[in-house]
């Protein structure tokens, strides 16, 4: 069912504006994007699409395909963010907020319906998605002036502020900059967004774990506070330091009794997986392919022994990805804890290539991975079904 047809179906009335936007991939860069580094995304051709429509009252009513609980608020209400089964509601929410924050005028309520092709849970950022693609809808609504940069920003203060994550700006970044065939570069530190194209023939795979740790925002909010005392140590030493991805490793060798062992590890990963994205753009400039490999198999290696954000069974299918047929590099791909492993791969790679890995998986941990095979997409953008 269409979008705009979901809407009809459920407030009996067509909506004024729909927006899509996409999932995104990231595809090295693991962590560095609060601390201030580079970051290469992709977004994909899959999308959430999030339409809106007028009300005669202040209340604000949100459905969507994907989740069985109807929300409903008021335009006062709707500060404060909603738990328990209604959370999904914080993203489109807290846009809301973000957006009010910074002038958008809203009089009355409104009606929001969602519908996805976007696989939920699968480390592909419906999040993000959601929250751009009501940014974009809102704003045509409502007639408030957006580009690209602003609603990456925006999306971004909603997730930490409202929704509570203390994420960068990748997930947004990406899902508002995307183009197909392209990956999309991001400087964190100054917020510049650029894309780079991707050599023809090749391919994305996800494998995702299904399992997630039940500590995992925690765990992910940890690393964080890690890193920031690590870069108040740094930075002790050289107060010109601008972020902790721009210490290097001398520098970092140099601290290590100060910063004990946890944020010397940390400390370390960042350097080099800061080292890695760029040795990654050169390679991708040179068209060397194995060498953009090899970098995300030891971007995966890093945030195993020294970011220790992985787990067994993501190690097992990095492993088992790597070694396969035609894929030139794997690695965990987003906060980890869990989630899936991306696959970076030639054309020949198949589905029976996939399917094997699948059944070494379930022979060794009892369960199936899911499969996603994903090409790049465009970014968010209004969208007329």
């Amino acid at each position: 069912m269409s979008t705009r047809n979901y809407f009809f179906s459920q407030f009996n009335s067509v909506p004024a504006f729909s927006a899509r936007a996409p999932g995104r991939i990231e595809f090295i860069g693991n962590h560095l994007d609060y601390n201030g580094g580079p970051v290469l995304g992709a977004a994909i051709n899959r999308y959430v699409t999030v339409a809106v429509g007028p009300r005669s009252d202040e209340k604000i009513v949100l459905v969507s395909a994907a989740q069985s609980d109807c929300i409903k608020t008021t335009l006062d209400a709707a500060e404060q963010p909603l738990s328990g089964a209604e959370a999904w509601g914080n993203y489109p929410l807290g846009m809301l907020k973000v957006m009010r924050d910074a002038g958008m005028s809203v009089y009355n309520g409104f009606n929001i319906a969602v519908t996805n092709d976007l696989p939920l849970g699968t480390g592909l950022s419906s999040s993000a998605a959601l929250e751009l693609a009501t940014g974009y809808a809102l704003a045509a609504f409502h007639g408030f002036a957006l580009d690209r940069k602003r609603i990456a920003v925006l999306g971004r203060a909603a997730e930490n502020s409202f929704v509570g994550m203390p994420c960068g700006i990748l997930d947004q970044g990406t899902v508002a900059f995307g183009r197909a065939g392209a990956l999309v570069l991001i400087d964190c530190e100054k917020e510049t967004f650029s894309t780079r194209s991707l050599p023809a023939g090749t391919h994305f795979w996800i494998f995702n774990t299904l399992k997630k740790h039940s500590l995992v925002d925690s765990l992910y909010a940890t690393r964080h506070r890690e890193c920031a005392e690590a870069f108040e140590i740094l930075r002790r030493a050289d107060p010109v330091l601008i972020n902790l991805a721009a210490a290097s490793e001398t520098q970092i060798e140099a601290a290590r009794a100060a910063l004990g062992t946890e944020r010397f590890k940390r400390a370390l990963h960042v350097a080099r997986e800061t080292a890695r994205v760029h040795d990654t753009l050169d390679a991708l400039d040179a068209g060397d392919l194995p060498r953009v490999g090899r970098n995300l198999t030891a971007s995966h290696e890093s945030s195993r022994l020294f970011f220790e954000n992985s787990c067994d069974e993501l190690d097992f299918l990095a492993e088992r990805v790597a070694g396969a047929p035609d894929v030139f590099g794997a690695r965990l791909s987003g906060g980890g804890f869990g989630g899936a492993v991306m696959a970076f791969t030639g054309s020949t790679f198949s589905e029976a290539d996939a399917g094997g890995i699948v059944d070494a998986y379930a022979a060794k941990f009892g369960t199936k991975p899911s499969i996603f095979h994903a090409e790049t997409g465009d970014g968010a953008e209004l969208f007329d079904e």
